[in-house]
């Protein structure tokens, strides 16, 4: 069996990655100014499947007639784009972008959870409830302890940005049952069957054609789909079949980094010493779950 490892192409793809899905909580922030969130959503997720059911068709790949496949689409979308999609902007609105990028990192720690209870190959080891331990820690000191006192508009829009987490999660499971098609057809499908669910809202909530946008909202949300939705999801493909999970796995650490570079020297938000001791909790309980650095530490001679 060939081994799945990190060459210097697959590092600067990784990189990239982070950089296009970080930039996307910039993005947003800025699309925000003029857009309501699910007015966002669309946009988003509806240029990004014209441009990659079109890289299917050229690929020479072909689109499902089935459905009942078309039915899981739907739910897939559902779960790893409506849904979470809108919790992130909405959460964005109350919450600055740096903050909500920190927050997402803690996915791969819902992911584990919920794969425990909802899998039969993905068991709880000491290494990953350590690590989740360790995420949770930083999630409490991310949104304070005065959250349990009472809700205000900026502990909602943290909460959302965890339940968009878990979501993802819950998509990670799901999508387990496309692991037979090719990893475009089904982004493309996600992200058509996307498009149909939040259409019908946008039209009945927002009344996009009363909407007025400037030249730099139009930029934002051109970059959201193109760049951050429809291409960052062909260079995520592109790694996991070179590289694997687990390597695709160190693009959680390195999301938030861009997004705080963007939101601090961009936007002029600040990182308060919570956030960033929170931050180093939910990057060191990544560390343990992934497992490499602490072998690599323990072992200097090991391969990563």
């Amino acid at each position: 069996m060939q081994k799945l490892s990190m060459g210097i192409s697959e590092w600067i793809l990784l990189i990239t990655l982070s950089v296009l899905w970080g930039g996307s909580f910039f993005l947003i922030k800025i699309a925000l100014r003029d857009l309501p969130p699910l007015t966002v959503v669309l946009c988003r997720v509806s240029l990004a499947a014209i441009v990659l059911t079109i890289f299917v068709f050229i690929s020479r790949k072909r689109m499902p007639a089935s459905l009942s496949l078309w039915r899981e689409f739907l739910v897939m979308g559902a779960l790893n784009n409506l849904i979470p999609f809108s919790l992130i902007v909405w959460g964005q609105t109350q919450i600055n972008s740096s903050l909500a990028a920190i927050l997402n990192a803690t996915t791969p720690l819902f992911t584990i959870l919920l794969a425990h209870f909802f899998t039969k190959d993905e068991r709880l080891t000491p290494n990953r409830l350590v690590g989740v331990f360790l995420g949770l820690c930083g999630v409490i000191v991310l949104i304070g302890l005065d959250t349990l006192h009472g809700l205000s508009l900026n502990s909602l829009g943290q909460l959302a940005i965890l339940g968009a987490a878990c979501f993802y999660g819950c998509a990670g499971i799901y999508g387990r049952r496309f692991k037979t098609l090719p990893a475009t057809v089904t982004a493309a499908g996600m992200l058509t069957s996307t498009t149909v669910l939040v259409l019908p809202l946008v039209l009945l909530v927002d009344r996009p054609w009363i909407l007025h946008l400037s030249t730099v909202t139009k930029l934002a949300v051109l970059g959201l789909s193109l760049f951050s939705t429809a291409i960052a999801y062909l260079i995520y493909f592109r790694i996991l079949a070179v590289a694997g999970a687990s390597n695709l796995l160190l693009v959680t650490f390195l999301i938030p980094v861009s997004a705080l570079v963007l939101g601090i020297f961009v936007l002029g938000e600040q990182l308060p010493w919570t956030e960033f001791g929170g931050m180093v909790l939910i990057f060191a309980s990544l560390a343990v779950i992934d497992g490499r650095l602490i072998s690599r530490l323990w072992h200097p001679t090991s391969e990563i």
